[in-house]
Parts: structure tokens; sequence; C-alpha cells
């Protein structure tokens, strides 16, 4: 298994770093997109690379893309990420990329929450409600919200946190109509996947979906889909109400981190090789289970 911080191609044009993904031009009309192994946590990029971790996001991307595509289209093209760079490249891209089309970004973060928990039940806590939708009186920590809800949130830098909003800054962002279709696909996604993860022994308490606009005005399902990163995911034999469930992604690391005293900007504490080690038992899991 190959261990990857930073992919560094030269046979393509590097557009853009983000908090795991390095894009790269292929043409005027699509990326290749590069999963590393590194790890972001309250929005802060650590230091210590997660083994094995771009091939599971890439893997169980690919593996929602292909259960959801009747939902609507999405940016896979299926052409194989080693013949876009040279020979001596392709070790970096090897099951852990993807050539996708070039969309235009819809800056709404599309977040579906089935469970009151995150930032979600700290709203909740503080006023009552959650993204401008009013919840009942009395729910606990974990309580699952049935029918799950859409509570976007703004997109944010590399770097600073997003910012939870009401559908009205949705309506604002992009108009009525596509604010309308965000919601209702975001929740179709979520309950079919949630069903399909809850087959599988795994709850997707949340998760959030990145969209964007092909040069017709389709709207497309893009970026990472459903993975540990994206997603809270929960062993459904372990959950209940009024406690933080264990977990297959990284709050294992979150919940490490907040025991180090660590004021959450950069740069983060250095991960200790156990935590390393079970957090990328945990990816390797939720894929394994949620493929089986």
């Amino acid at each position: 298994m190959t261990l990857l911080h930073q992919s560094n191609l030269t046979s393509l044009p590097l557009l853009a770093r983000g908090k795991v993904r390095d894009m790269y031009a292929v043409g005027e009309d699509k990326l290749l997109i590069v999963a590393s192994d590194r790890l972001s946590a309250f929005d802060v990029i650590l230091d210590d690379p997660i083994p094995g971790k771009g091939e599971v996001l890439t893997r169980l991307t690919e593996f929602w893309l292909k259960r959801l595509g009747h939902v609507l289209p999405n940016h896979s093209t299926g052409i194989d990420p080693e013949s876009v760079v040279s020979p001596e490249e392709r070790e970096q891209v090897r099951g852990r990329s993807m050539v996708v089309k070039r969309l235009t970004p819809i800056m709404v973060e599309a977040v579906a929450r089935g469970y009151l928990i995150g930032s979600g039940w700290k709203d909740y806590q503080a006023t009552g409600a959650l993204c401008g939708i009013a919840l009942p009186p009395d729910l606990k920590q974990a309580s699952r919200l049935s029918p799950a809800i859409f509570t976007p949130a703004a997109k944010a830098d590399v770097g600073d946190h997003d910012e939870n909003v009401d559908f009205d800054y949705v309506i604002k962002t992009v108009g009525e109509s596509l604010a309308n279709k965000l919601r209702d696909i975001t929740l179709q996604l979520y309950d079919e996947a949630a069903a399909f993860a809850l087959s599988r022994g795994i709850i997707i308490a949340d998760t959030k979906f990145e969209f964007g606009l092909d040069n017709d005005g389709v709207l497309h399902l893009m970026d990472e889909v459903l993975t540990p990163d994206s997603s809270r995911f929960w062993p459904a034999d372990q959950w209940r109400e009024g406690i933080s469930p264990p977990s297959y992604d990284k709050q294992f690391v979150r919940d490490w981190l907040e025991t180090q005293g660590w004021d959450k900007t950069a740069p983060a504490p250095r991960l200790p090789a156990e935590v390393i080690e079970q957090t990328a038992a945990k990816y390797r899991e939720a894929c394994q289970r949620l493929e089986r």
C-alpha cells in the first residue's frame, strides 16, 4: 500500500489542492481528482496521513455513484486515471483517483441529517432549531430525526469552518427552483443510501453532498459521495440516544484531539501511531461492510 500525503504530478496542470484531494486539468472539459491520505479535523489538515484512506474514499465514492446513478447524473467518466498521466506517475494515481467531468460547482454544502449530532446538536441545544427548522423539544444527543432534514451550510475556504445556514440562504444563492431541487435530491439520496447502509449494519447519521452544473445547466452529483470523510457512520448495534456513538469515520480522531487542549488552529497535534492505525482500520471496515 502506497502512502500519499500529496500528489506531485507534472504531466497535468495542477488546479487546486483541497483538504484531501488534489485536482488536475485533463484537457478543458475534464479533471483528474487524486484522493490523498491526508486527514482534516476541525477544518485543519493534519500532518499525519492515514494509510489507505484515499483508496477507501475513492472506492466508496465509485460504489455509491453506481448505486445512486438512477437519481441524477454524476461526474464520473469511466476513464482510467492511469491513462491520463505519464508512466512514472501511475503509481501516484492508482486506486485513488477518478477522471471526472469538469462542472461548475454549486457553492452550497448540501447536508442531510437523519440524527441529531455534531454541530446540529450544538445548534439545537442553543436554539431548539437547526438551520431555521424548529425541532421537537426534549430531543437528546444522537436522537433520530424522522424524516431526515436538509440542513445546508455555506462553503468555507480551506482552513475555515463551514457555517450552518437556513434555506433562505440557499434560495438567495442559487434561486428558488434550484434550491428546491437541491433539497429534494439531497434527501432522496440520503434516504436511499441510509436504508441500504442499515441493511449492512451501518447508520448514516448525516452526510454532505456536492453538486455541479454542466454547460447545459444539468445538475450533477460530484466530488466524494457518502464516504467516512463526508458522513458520520455508526455501528447500528451500538447506537442509542444520549451519547455520541462510536463511529467508522474520523470522529475517532476528533475525539482524541479534543483531549489534547488544542485550540483547533494549525498546526494540529501529531497523531500517535495507535490512533493512525485504528483510524485506518475503521475506514477499511466501513468500506468492507458496505461492499460485502
